[in-house]
């Protein structure tokens, strides 16, 4: 589930800036050598505003400059995960248990590589999912290629109840 060289030597340069500045990490991507995406969330975990965006933006920018980590031009794009928030480290299904996931494996599990269900838990790197056909998967998180949260009505509840939340 790592990125390339690149992505892996951004992750660690701004992962330490984003934790002083009160955020968490979620994904870095360099899409076709021109659009770095930072993703990142509230480390309190309420939801991520425009705001919130534009000032890790700027802290990112300066420290983007400096370090230089990308030899040509690109556009940096600063995001928070949304309602399909995307799976990245073991410790994401571990957070994230009884949620619904859609997984995509590099090889194939039992004659299949994409999965959907809920997501049971974490034990010993192997990622359980129940099925909708009743069926448990039990995955490697070494192979999964990508896994995102699926939206769902209950999901589009909780994030309604954050927003409310954080409005008062």
């Amino acid at each position: 589930m790592a990125g390339g060289p690149v992505e892996q030597r951004i992750a660690e340069m701004i992962e330490p800036a984003l934790e002083d500045m009160g955020y968490a990490l979620v994904r870095v991507r360099l899409s076709g050598g021109e659009r770095l995406q930072i993703m990142a969330e509230r480390a309190d975990r309420a939801g991520m505003t425009v705001d919130d965006c534009a000032r890790i933006s700027r802290a990112l920018s300066a420290l983007l400059d400096v370090e230089d980590p990308i030899e040509h031009a690109y556009t940096l794009e600063v995001s928070s995960p949304g309602l399909d928030r995307p799976l990245v480290r073991a410790a994401d299904f571990a957070r994230f248990a009884g949620t619904e996931a859609k997984v995509v494996m590099r090889v194939s599990i039992d004659g299949r590589r994409r999965f959907r269900g809920r997501i049971l838990g974490l034990a010993d790197d192997h990622v359980r999912l129940a099925l909708a056909e009743g069926d448990e998967a039990v995955l490697p998180v070494a192979d999964i290629e990508s896994a995102r949260l699926m939206v769902s009505d209950a999901g589009m509840d909780d994030a309604g109840d954050a927003r409310a939340r954080q409005a008062r």
